[in-house]
């Protein structure tokens, strides 16, 4: 996402295909896009990257934003079944696959039975234009409907250290039906890396401008979180981004994380966390150190926040 869409201007389109085959050499095979990155630019950055790469790498992308034809602006919610047939046929030319393996609704959209929702893309799954079907940003009792129609595969919220709500419900359900999980932001948008503090100053066009968790004060007291992955991490050799990511992932086999970068160090740095062994005791001293941090400001702005499913 941050390579066309809201973490600044979009970057330059041969230096991102330059990245993401490098990210294909170094083994990484699965990459998350939506149609509303950018919106639309983002799939066809993807899908021009990766292209030399059909059937060695897995690509998600969604659908169930209302986007206005003039520009591109997201207008709401829709997951009507016509819709979600537009959208994929589009996203299969942008993408140059013939099926997309993952494709989520980015979005409930109350107003289309999410029965409607997953038997639309279960005829989809049937003509092999969809591998599977996941959803994002769900709770459990959509999950659960969604599953009795057509099997889910992968749910994406946002996950790590600074945000673990999913442990309380979603994660425990995930586990009894067999559906995967994808955090998001596993990174915090940058804040766990260390790179940011109350000093700070985004683009007028990133995202984080409007997210009260990275308002200046936010970000101040937010700083426990990153001394605690650093004083891990300096034990370790580890920077914080890659205890944050080895956390992560050793949590459950079944949790993929997708951190996204736009450099070729991050990307290095943020694979060499998969190194990173993380003790019982040092699992143990993380739990218990961030269940006592109150971490400040919501993770999204008030308008994003009633569109999650909860």
């Amino acid at each position: 996402m941050g390579m066309s869409f809201g973490y600044g201007p979009p970057h330059d389109t041969q230096e991102m295909i330059a990245l993401m085959r490098a990210a294909v050499e170094r083994g990484v095979s699965f990459f998350d896009t939506a149609e509303v990155y950018g919106p639309y630019i983002n799939e066809e950055l993807v899908g021009e990257a990766l292209e030399p790469f059909r059937g060695k790498v897995a690509i998600a992308t969604k659908f169930g934003f209302k986007l206005d034809p003039e520009t591109g602006k997201q207008a709401g919610l829709d997951s009507r079944p016509s819709h979600i047939r537009e959208v994929v046929e589009a996203s299969l030319k942008r993408l140059r696959v013939d099926t997309i393996d993952l494709l989520y609704q980015h979005r409930i959209d109350p107003a289309v039975p999410i029965e409607d929702v997953a038997g639309a893309v279960k005829e989809l799954v049937q003509e092999g234009k969809v591998k599977y079907f996941g959803l994002s940003e769900v709770g459990v009792r959509t999950t659960r409907r969604a599953h009795a129609v057509q099997p889910v595969a992968a749910v994406q919220s946002e996950y790590s250290l600074w945000w673990r709500e999913p442990e309380a419900e979603i994660l425990p359900a995930l586990e009894e039906l067999g559906i995967g999980f994808v955090p998001f932001s596993p990174l915090g948008r940058g804040y766990l890396t260390g790179a940011i503090d109350e000093n700070t100053s985004f683009d007028s066009t990133d995202m984080r401008n409007h997210v009260p968790r990275f308002a200046p004060e936010a970000r101040q007291a937010n700083r426990v979180v990153v001394d605690l992955l650093s004083r891990i991490g300096n034990a370790k050799g580890a920077t914080p981004a890659q205890v944050a990511l080895a956390w992560l992932l050793a949590q459950k086999p079944w949790i993929i994380p997708i951190p996204g970068t736009t450099k070729l160090r991050r990307l290095d740095e943020n694979l060499a966390s998969m190194a990173v062994e993380l003790s019982a005791e040092d699992l143990a001293e993380l739990d218990e150190a961030s269940s006592k941090i109150a971490v400040q400001g919501a993770r999204y702005s008030e308008a994003a926040q009633k569109q999650i499913d909860r």
